[in-house]
């Protein structure tokens, strides 16, 4: 989805590419405005994916990165039997919770990456087959990887909401600034 992100002052790296994480995160959230909740459970093709899914498993995610980062445990940590329940609410969950959880989420990132000497710093990688041995990544790694992660889940959200009901991205950017497009 094309919107503006905010040109950062000059050099602000940090800020940059916290904003282009920021725009990211802003799409999925624009994808559940004026649903319900069952709306935005609501599964409109074969695969599992649901906007509010969508948004705790960011949400989740984001968070099991910033732990690694961080080098402490993951309260929210997922195992192979529980994997699932990070793509669906479950229980008692509602978007409103999860959208504020995210938001925790993304202030404490931000905090972090700013709170931090260098984006070269580096955190180990976990012992994952997916990931090399003993491997490790910077803090810009982190914000990028956020970026490439949440941008493959916002354009997941964009087909879903379409599916659901018509609203492409453009009139849910519209429909946020009291606006109206197409």
């Amino acid at each position: 989805m094309v919107t503006h992100v905010p040109a950062e002052a000059h050099g602000d790296e940090r800020g940059a590419l916290l904003s282009f994480v920021e725009a990211q995160r802003a799409a999925i959230r624009r994808s559940v405005l004026g649903l319900t909740e069952e709306q935005a459970a609501g599964r409109p093709s074969v695969s599992e994916l649901s906007l509010s899914g969508l948004i705790k498993h960011v949400a989740e995610t984001e968070l099991g990165w910033l732990r690694l980062a961080q080098q402490k445990p993951n309260e929210k940590q997922r195992t192979e039997e529980t994997w699932a329940d990070s793509f669906r609410l479950v229980g008692d969950e509602t978007v409103p919770e999860m959208l504020a959880f995210w938001d925790a989420v993304a202030k404490e990132t931000a905090e972090f990456i700013h709170s931090v000497p260098s984006l070269d710093d580096t955190f180990p990688l976990p012992a994952q087959p997916w990931f090399p041995k003993d491997g490790g990544v910077s803090m810009r790694w982190l914000l990028l990887h956020l970026v490439e992660e949440i941008a493959r889940h916002a354009g997941h959200a964009d087909i879903v909401r379409e599916s659901l009901d018509g609203k492409t991205a453009f009139q849910l950017v519209a429909l946020e600034s009291g606006q109206s497009w197409g």
